[in-house]
């Protein structure tokens, strides 16, 4: 009778397991390891496991009523006649546990779970901290959040395990991945950060020697990451021509990092500073010294030397995203290779803003430093260029961009007019229109005395000149495109350019003297080329600049928000203003 009461869940096993469904699955898998402390956890089982199987004869069988079953233990103890069966309940459901899954079900369960989650899983019981000590997890967490292609397995060898990897270099380096701006003064530079087989490096992009900008662009590393032993991960400095050596990394705020390199003596070569001189000169522009006749351009080149090595590779880097693509972009935005005149191949970022784009400088330099907007273009203002006859002649083309320019003039004024006008009537409704922001009117176009001071190549940046009512709908870009040919007397660092282009626009450009001194902005003309180049007329420079993709793919770059985008783009500015 006993027997068969505690088989049927009468009495004090009823009771125990009524307590049990009224507990939380937690507090039922708690109480099951303190009741049991030496059970093995494989053996952990918690509330709604199947139970056990009840011997032949037993209370329950067919024909009688199941485990609760009020009925079933008068049925059974009955003496004399038959006593009829109570109504047998529905049967519940069965339910089912993880922890009653076998082990190589459960790896692959936690494997596609994202990495970040894992350690909270591990405090569940001992049976999932036992489980996630499985490299197959963490393998696949390494490929599947960072891309590690590498044989892992290889690191057994070294004592390493994946789950070392994962925690003590990617993850716990994650957030320096992607696209950087280091604080080299008005230089710049973009320095992008990957996962590269088994190490984290950081690798400098360098654009290609001047003039070519059609050139793929080119790349040294700076710092690298890697697992040593399982301790810690090791941060060296790459800089110089000795090697690998002592350095560090500090993660100094959201989207900023330092670098620092604790063996400087390794950047010094043998030869003292006039060696150093000559190996970066071939580095960074492929020349010698005595290739390079233009004087000031010499200049320019010494004190980006004497600027740059100063810092020994001891840098603070700060976040820089790819602009956001929208359907109605006149082409896909991005960076591009530009020329500049005496300083180089400079490196800007096309995006975006509505009625008008943005070209930002990445690398600058003492004229225009990184940060600063080198060109604008008002797409609403197109422009039609004359016959190639016509184009040939200068002053015919300049004709042509200042009467867009009076008319953008005007527009604006009367633009500000009406807003003044809508603030006396409403105040508190004093808010600017969607789109780029409105400008007061340009000053007169200025004489042309810094031409000759950049040999074509002062520098540039701009405000937004949109602003103006809606204009109807240009054409869409024509594939074949119109003839064009540089004005006489327009220079150029790189004659070859594309001899067609698809269309054109109105557009201001930033020039200013050595240290951003007197900046100004003059008018100047935007030429679409095809997908991939573009370029712009310095009117009053006389002067062309050529504008190449980088094509280059770039990962952990894309901005969380257009708004992160913008307050990206202000920041950079600030820095550098």
């Amino acid at each position: 009778m006993a027997v068969c009461a505690r088989l049927c869940g009468v009495g004090q096993s009823r009771g125990c397991r009524r307590r049990q469904q009224r507990k939380g699955p937690a507090e039922a898998a708690g109480a099951a390891v303190e009741s049991e402390p030496d059970t093995d956890p494989e053996e952990e089982r918690i509330e709604g496991a199947p139970a056990m199987p009840k011997p032949p004869g037993a209370c329950g069988a067919a024909g009688h009523g199941g485990a609760g079953d009020p009925g079933a233990g008068l049925a059974a103890g009955g003496a004399g006649g038959s006593v009829p069966a109570c109504p047998q309940p529905p049967a519940a459901p069965a339910r089912c546990s993880l922890l009653e899954l076998p082990p190589e079900l459960l790896v692959e369960i936690f494997a596609s779970l994202p990495g970040t989650d894992l350690p909270s899983l591990a405090q569940v019981c001992t049976k999932f901290r036992r489980i996630l000590n499985t490299d197959t997890i963490w393998r696949r967490r390494c490929r599947e959040e960072y891309g590690v292609c590498e044989n892992l397995r290889k690191l057994e060898i070294t004592g390493v395990s994946c789950r070392d990897v994962y925690a003590k270099l990617l993850h716990r380096y994650r957030h320096i991945l992607g696209l950087w701006q280091p604080d080299i003064g008005p230089y710049g530079g973009l320095l992008n950060v990957v996962v590269d087989g088994l190490f984290i490096i950081g690798w400098m992009y360098l654009p290609p020697h001047d003039p070519h900008v059609d050139d793929p662009m080119r790349f040294k590393p700076l710092f690298r990451i890697h697992l040593m032993e399982r301790k810690s991960a090791t941060v060296e400095c790459m800089y110089g021509h000795k090697g690998p050596h002592n350095g560090h990394i500090q993660i100094v705020k959201k989207d900023e990092f330092s670098t620092k390199c604790n063996q400087t003596d390794h950047h010094r070569m043998s030869g003292g500073r006039q060696e150093e001189f000559r190996t970066w000169l071939r580095e960074e522009w492929g020349r010698t010294l005595e290739d390079i006749f233009h004087e000031h351009m010499q200049e320019l080149i010494l004190m980006k030397f004497i600027y740059t090595s100063q810092y020994d590779n001891c840098l603070t880097y700060r976040r820089i995203y790819l602009p956001p693509r929208r359907p109605d972009d006149l082409i896909r935005p991005g960076l591009f290779k530009g020329t500049y005149g005496s300083h180089g191949l400079e490196i800007v970022m096309l995006s975006f803003h509505g009625k008008c784009a943005k070209g930002t400088k990445i690398t600058g330099d003492p004229n225009i430093p990184a940060g600063q907007q080198t060109v604008e273009i008002d797409l609403m203002h197109r422009i039609q260029l004359p016959d190639v006859e016509n184009l040939r002649n200068f002053n015919e083309l300049s004709r042509i961009i200042l009467e867009v320019r009076e008319q953008v003039r005007q527009e604006q004024q009367q633009q500000e007019g009406q807003e003044e006008g809508q603030g006396h009537a409403r105040p508190s409704a004093r808010e600017g229109p969607p789109g780029p922001a409105y400008q007061k009117p340009e000053p007169p176009l200025p004489t042309p005395s810094r031409a000759a001071e950049e040999e074509g190549g002062t520098e540039k940046g701009v405000e937004a000149s949109g602003g103006v009512p809606p204009a109807a709908p240009d054409p869409a870009p024509s594939e074949a495109g119109q003839p064009f040919v540089l004005p006489a007397g327009v220079i150029s660092r790189n004659e070859d350019y594309p001899r067609t282009c698809r269309m054109c626009f109105y557009g201001t450009g930033l020039i200013a003297g050595h240290g951003f001194t007197s900046p100004e902005r003059t008018p100047g003309i935007f030429i679409l080329f095809d997908e991939d180049r573009f370029g712009f007329i310095w009117l009053e420079l006389k002067s062309f600049s050529l504008y190449s993709r980088i094509k280059a793919t770039f990962q952990n770059a894309e901005p969380p928000s257009p708004e992160a985008f913008d307050e990206m783009l202000k920041n950079i500015q600030s820095l550098t203003t």
